[in-house]
């Protein structure tokens, strides 16, 4: 009964989808209020239904209801309940419908919170965003139902995936959902401006909030993600360049040009033509990461199986957005007003610069990215584009990129002072100089490059602190006063600084653990020792243990540095009989920025195991800069100037006649 009860509710949803993507439109033509006014009830009751749906769905997995064939194929009654919960999107029919569930959501919360919005263009965003939704409703209703049933239900389910079952599983896809679907509401908007004709430094206001919040969320769930894969893989890397995860990297640079552009927007009124393309691309680009994962085209641990007619599907819909909302911007891109003019040298200019940069390093990863599939598909030729191409072509324009980045926010809009800046930044020069001395002197012989990395990331991250030091006057004023004008900084100020640190940290970290890693591979039996880095671990043997639904055989080793005992790291091999599939669990341990990481392999026929040995110096620094922009977005979007939206114009006061003197 509650497998059909989430069925109809879903169906309830697509018929509220096809009512508000028509009749709001058709208030915001005729300028009919109520009309309108339907397009925010139906969003909230489009999000009901959908979160009525998806409860469904969880209840049946919680309660290993098997006749759900969802439930049957990716769920097993001993889990424990964290991984019933999460094994819900941990398919493919479960995670589309997580993805409906966060784009009604962003629905129903434009629909709540956008009572500054003038009529017609909430009416025409809710409209667009219905689009979106009953394309996607129809897509799971025709190929993709969650809640098929089995004619004879199974005793016991298939289980999981191994790999999935872990915490990380709870946490990576709903943040990153959020961020992928979250570019849906700067779409809608783009789309529905360029319907309504209406384009200003207004509309950019009230778009950058909701980029803001996606950007911030696919930001985090991107690091969840590379950290997951760290640890749950047993390859000991942070990013691999598979195409899943260009696929999330690439509406991240979009959605970043996106919120510099919105910036220039606001600020300046510029840039429109820009703006409105870019929120077109960072959707688009999402729409193209959910086809790659679910068309089938790609065989990666983070792609779900799929059949031809899913994929065919989600091409049409890919084709019907993407080509719709590029086919609109080319017929009404000519008739949108020029705003305000500025100098190259400016900050305007700066972020143009930046918008230039991130749109090439997207274009870069796009074609590393898409290039082999098309040439197979089309050519039948098969060829490998990996790590060298990406660290060639995307590396240089983000370091560049980064060398520039502390001069954008010190820079005078309009027109700015180029040596101006520079000798503002001397303190950050000094910085970074010092940290490039101490990297040459430590570690120069392993590589000449990663010293000027170390300096160009203490660089920026001393940048970003001169940025806050010069507008609040520290160092030049009486401390209360800079306290002053520390408190009355806008907090986006605050946010851009501290996301400005964030990439930093990120890159001190790709660094640190791409340069300064140390790997063994050893044979050891018991009571032996290995050495690494700084560490004696000594290898005690191997124990036996069972979970809910899986067995293990866990090694133990102990961990020593200077003689001293620190700590025991236990990795272990777990078999999951469900399944009959074996899994690996690294053993991390966490030193100050860096970790040990230990990973089992195969047992030799003498009895000795083989084990996979990493030390990776600064490498929490790479998921570590992430929270810290994380933390910078959700400072920015505390903003009282992006909560209360944009200003409605003030009334020109009316010109009162004045008496002539009679002559």
């Amino acid at each position: 009964m509650i497998p059909e009860l989430g069925h109809y509710a879903l169906v309830l949803a697509l018929a509220l989808g096809l009512i508000q993507s028509v009749i709001p439109v058709i208030g915001a033509r005729g300028h009919d209020s109520a009309l309108m006014r339907l397009g925010s009830s139906t969003a909230l009751m489009q999000f009901f239904f959908v979160g009525l749906s998806f409860l469904a769905l969880t209840i049946s997995y919680v309660t290993s209801d098997f006749s759900v064939a969802s439930a049957f194929e990716n769920s097993h009654s001993m889990m424990p309940l964290i991984y019933k919960i999460t094994s819900v999107w941990g398919n493919h029919e479960g995670s589309m419908l997580l993805w409906v569930l966060i784009l009604s959501l962003f629905g129903a919360l434009v629909a709540a919170f956008g009572g500054n919005l003038p009529a017609t263009l909430k009416a025409n965003v809710l409209a667009v965003q219905s689009w979106i939704a009953s394309a996607f409703y129809l897509f799971i209703l025709l190929t993709s139902n969650p809640f098929r049933r089995l004619a004879q239900a199974p005793a016991e389910g298939r289980d999981l995936n191994p790999i999935l079952q872990d915490i990380g599983l709870a946490i990576h896809p709903p943040l990153l959902y959020l961020g992928y679907v979250g570019f849906s509401i700067a779409f809608s908007f783009a789309i529905a401006a360029l319907i309504e004709g209406r384009i200003d430094a207004a509309w950019a206001r009230w778009v950058r909030p909701w980029t803001l919040a996606a950007w911030t969320f696919l930001t985090v769930g991107i690091a969840m993600g590379s950290y997951w894969a760290y640890y749950t893989l047993g390859w000991g890397g942070f990013w691999f360049w598979d195409p899943v995860e260009n696929a999330s990297l690439m509406p991240w640079l979009a959605g970043t040009a996106l919120l510099h552009s919105a910036v220039v927007m606001e600020k300046r009124n510029a840039l429109k033509v820009w703006t409105i393309l870019l929120a077109i691309l960072a959707f688009s680009l999402s729409l193209i990461g959910t086809f790659l994962v679910r068309s089938g085209v790609l065989t990666s641990v983070h792609a779900f199986a799929s059949d031809p007619t899913r994929g065919v599907f989600i091409l049409i819909i890919l084709v019907g957005f993407i080509g719709g909302g590029l086919a609109l911007f080319a017929w009404r891109a000519s008739t949108l007003k020029q705003g305000g003019l500025f100098a190259p040298v400016s900050r305007e200019g700066a972020l143009v610069f930046n918008n230039l940069f991130l749109t090439t390093a997207c274009l870069t990863v796009f074609v590393g990215t898409l290039y082999p599939l098309a040439l197979e598909s089309l050519a039948g030729e098969k060829i490998s584009v990996g790590a060298p191409f990406f660290n060639l072509t995307f590396g240089p324009l983000f370091l560049v990129l980064m060398a520039l980045m502390p001069f954008g926010p010190l820079l005078a809009w309009k027109r700015g002072n180029i040596l101006g800046v520079a000798q503002r930044l001397m303190a950050a020069y000094a910085v970074g100089i010092v940290a490039l001395a101490v990297a040459f002197a430590v570690e120069s012989t392993q590589s000449v490059l990663a010293p000027f990395g170390v300096g160009l990331a203490f660089y920026v991250m001393a940048g970003a602190v001169v940025d806050l030091v010069e507008r609040t006057g520290l160092f030049r004023m009486p401390l209360g006063i800079v306290a002053r004008r520390a408190a009355g900084l806008p907090r986006s100020t605050w946010g851009t600084a501290v996301a400005h640190f964030g990439i930093a940290v990120t890159l001190l970290g790709i660094i640190g653990a791409g340069t300064w890693g140390v790997e063994r591979i050893v044979a050891l039996k018991p009571s032996q020792t290995v050495s690494l880095a700084d560490y004696d671990l000594t290898f005690d043997g191997m124990m036996s243990r069972s979970g809910p639904n899986y067995s293990e055989q866990a090694a133990k080793f102990t961990v020593k540095t200077g003689g001293e005992t620190i700590g025991i790291m236990q990795p272990s091999k777990r078999n999951f009989i469900a399944r009959d599939t074996s899994t690996n669990e690294a053993a991390l341990m966490t030193r100050g920025a860096g970790q040990l990481y230990l990973s089992l392999g195969d047992t030799n026929p003498d009895g000795s195991i083989a084990v996979r040995l990493y030390y990776k110096p600064l490498v929490m620094l790479i998921w570590l800069g992430a929270i810290i922009m994380m933390v910078g977005g959700g400072l920015s979007l505390s903003d009282r100037r992006l909560r209360v939206g944009a200003p409605k114009p003030a009334k020109k006061p009316a010109i009162k006649p004045t008496l002539q003197p009679a002559e």
